[in-house]
């Protein structure tokens, strides 16, 4: 089912509380989108000049020269783009929102959607039973065996710093996971002389089963901790659920809720808001077996920048420096400033790509 978006722009255009004064020059734009599909850039371009033709005659002079900038739009939306026509600012950023997300997807191919088709059976099915057991705990590996010696180091700094020892209470992948992060953590906020908050209310968005929870708690040492994750049933090979997986991992973890809710949707605000790998593109969506219709890369966004506290930061971790601009530009789009941005120069545990880390605020 297609969604008509309009955003319109004349004389007698208002906003909420205020009334934008400009020339009378009408502006129509036109953006189709799909429940899972979106129009690519070049489609969404010749539609917008064809529909309105980007030829915006005033009401009391002759219709001006035709201006194609399809060209300029696909290349690099309407941010510093200089048209020829009075554009507010509001307009402008909804419109270029629009154009950065056909530029984030690509058309999708039937074998694509019938993947997602695929996983949003088994997704849905498993929202709707809700299969819960019992808390899962996870033998522990007791010693992490197999390291290089520099990762054996800066584990043993890590354990010494923040007193943890996650060998002790998890498997070794997820034990080795943990000091990962906290090694991303721990050198990025170092390395950018940044302070994170101290007692903050702290929430994070799409954690899984909130394994690395404890990770969060040693670092932060919040007052308050709350993971969010749309999918909290997926059912595991072991008979249990992703929500049995959190319930382990949060225990004996003060103050630490696990929601399952669509964080789209969720209003409540957060001192510190931290992100780790959002989606923002269509590939890791499919790789972690989720329907494509879970990918609202821009609606994510504005909600995190609703929900900052007044001086709250928002902390996102993205994979790779292609990944973390396209997630970069949902933000600024969002209205959020960059505060800094920090590429890790040698992760503790091997990724594809390096983590990249960026501190946003409102």
């Amino acid at each position: 089912m297609n969604q008509l978006v309009m955003a319109s722009e004349s004389s007698n255009y208002r906003s909420p509380g205020k009334r934008e004064s400009s020339s009378s020059v009408e502006i129509l734009v036109l953006v189709i989108r799909r429940s899972d599909n979106v129009l690519p850039p070049h489609a969404l371009t010749q539609r917008l000049n064809r529909d309105s033709d980007f030829n915006f005659p005033t009401r009391h002079t002759t219709p001006t020269k035709q201006t194609n900038l399809a060209p300029e739009i696909s290349r690099q939306g309407l941010e510093g783009l200089q048209l020829p026509f009075p554009v507010t600012e509001k307009v402008k950023r909804d419109l270029s929102m629009a154009l950065m997300s056909r530029q984030a997807f690509s058309p999708y191919s039937w074998t694509v959607r019938a993947r997602s088709a695929y996983h949003g059976f088994w997704f849905h099915l498993s929202e709707r039973i809700r299969w819960t057991r019992r808390p899962y705990r996870e033998q522990p590996a007791g010693r992490l065996t197999g390291l290089e010696p520099w990762q054996a180091r800066r584990i043993a700094v890590l354990a010494s710093r923040y007193g943890v020892a996650f060998e002790a209470l998890y498997s070794e992948r997820i034990a080795i996971a943990n000091y990962h992060y906290l090694d991303i953590l721990d050198r990025s906020w170092t390395e950018t002389r940044l302070s994170p908050p101290k007692q903050a209310s702290v929430t994070d968005v799409g954690c899984a089963n909130f394994w690395y929870a404890r990770t969060l708690w040693a670092f932060l040492h919040p007052a308050r901790l709350v993971g969010v994750d749309l999918e909290g049933y997926r059912l595991y090979p072991s008979g249990y659920s992703r929500y049995d997986a959190a319930a382990g991992y949060l225990t004996d973890l003060p103050d630490t809720t696990f929601c399952v809710e669509d964080y789209c949707r969720v209003e409540e605000q957060s001192d510190l808001i931290t992100a780790w790998f959002p989606f923002v593109t269509p590939a890791p969506v499919l790789a972690w077996r989720l329907p494509l219709s879970v990918l609202q890369p821009e609606r994510l966004i504005s909600r995190i920048a609703g929900n900052l506290s007044p001086g709250g930061l928002f902390y996102m971790v993205n994979q790779g420096d292609k990944e973390a601009a396209t997630a970069h530009r949902f933000c600024r789009a969002a209205g959020l400033q960059l505060v800094a941005r920090w590429k890790h120069p040698h992760p503790l545990r091997a990724r594809p790509l390096p983590p990249i880390v960026s501190w946003w605020t409102a």
